[in-house]
């Protein structure tokens, strides 16, 4: 790795998209993981489908006791 280096050509802001959508990874204990699987593989769906309809049931719970 050098020193230093040169930015006096650089662009500022040049890659920056506001609308940019990240999605960030998420790491599920083993636990949690074999059990969503299982459903996953029962309903012959995607682990993600599945977190998320279970994800979104949560926030149904959480909506309704408020």
């Amino acid at each position: 790795m050098k020193k230093e280096y040169d930015f006096s050509k650089g662009e500022r802001g040049k890659f920056f998209r506001p609308d940019a959508k990240m999605n960030l990874p998420v790491y599920l204990d083993s636990d949690v993981l074999s059990f969503v699987e299982k459903i996953a593989s029962s309903r012959r769906s995607d682990i993600s489908a599945v977190v998320n309809r279970l994800l979104k049931s949560d926030m149904q719970l959480i909506e309704a006791v408020k």
